[in-house]
């Protein structure tokens, strides 16, 4: 079975995701606006008519920014936990909120079926409501998506050993972070347990965790301040070669852009 991926933005300015087979569709996350939005769908011929839902990770306005909107506009479902629908209702900064209708509640390590998509949420330690990570079975390929990861868990590796495809955050480099103009309070934040993950422990995190089934890993929201595509990818790429792992001949290794597509993918299971 054929999968196709296309990120619509990844990082602090909006974040989603959009997966899918011949006939079923489904988005992760919609921290972009709306109209951008269906501009870009219809620009690389993404189809919204095949979309079954929306997953939603956690409810920081980067990741639902117009998740109400496009909920309303479309009649669309949104899953997310009850926490992440009740920090959702609490955020001020989404005006649209998600019609009562289209609300349906999932829970971590509970498998759900949408379409060809068989989906199960399992629990990333984030500063929100809640946050949870997204790991994708059709046919032979196993997506993942886990961003906003404050640490290197059980749950993290497990699901790097289960997958084919894996978007994984690199938020920060660790010395541009402490050095940077940042207030120490939000540097405390983002190194902590509970914020991102930094270009060196996802780096560790895939190597010690690699398996020859990985075919391919995108890296995602990336800090504007604290990072770069290029320094994010050569630590990817120096802590793996260390472990005889390489970039481009073991498996594939992309950047997602923050503000700007990345993609298509188009994803083979053989």
């Amino acid at each position: 079975m054929q999968l196709t991926f296309f990120s619509l933005g990844s990082g602090s300015c909006g974040n989603c995701y959009y997966l899918a087979t011949e006939s079923d569709a489904i988005i992760i996350d919609f921290g972009v606006g709306i109209r951008r939005f269906k501009k870009l769908m219809a620009e690389y011929g993404m189809k919204i008519s095949k979309v079954r839902a929306l997953l939603i990770t956690h409810d920081h306005a980067d990741h639902i920014k117009a998740a109400g909107k496009f909920s309303q506009e479309f009649a669309m479902p949104v899953y997310a936990t009850p926490l992440v629908h009740e920090g959702m209702d609490k955020n001020w900064q989404t005006t649209v909120k998600i019609p009562m209708e289209n609300r349906h509640n999932i829970q971590p390590d509970e498998p759900f079926q949408l379409g060809d998509f068989r989906i199960t949420a399992f629990s990333l330690p984030h500063d929100a409501s809640e946050n949870v990570g997204y790991h994708i079975e059709v046919g032979d390929h196993r997506f993942t998506v886990m961003t906003d990861v404050g640490d290197v868990t059980d749950n993290v590796k497990h699901y790097i050993g289960e997958s084919t495809h894996l978007i994984l955050e690199a938020n920060y480099d660790e010395e541009m972070l402490q050095q940077g103009r940042y207030p120490d309070i939000l540097k405390v934040r983002i190194a902590s347990g509970h914020g991102h993950l930094s270009n060196k422990k996802a780096a560790h995190a895939l190597a010690d965790n690699f398996h020859e089934n990985l075919k391919d890993v995108w890296l995602c929201h990336l800090s504007e301040e604290n990072n770069h595509p290029e320094l994010a990818r050569k630590t990817i790429e120096t802590v793996l070669r260390s472990y005889g792992i390489i970039a481009g001949v073991d498996f594939n290794l992309e950047v997602l852009r923050r503000k700007i597509p990345t993609g298509p993918y188009v994803l083979n299971d053989k």
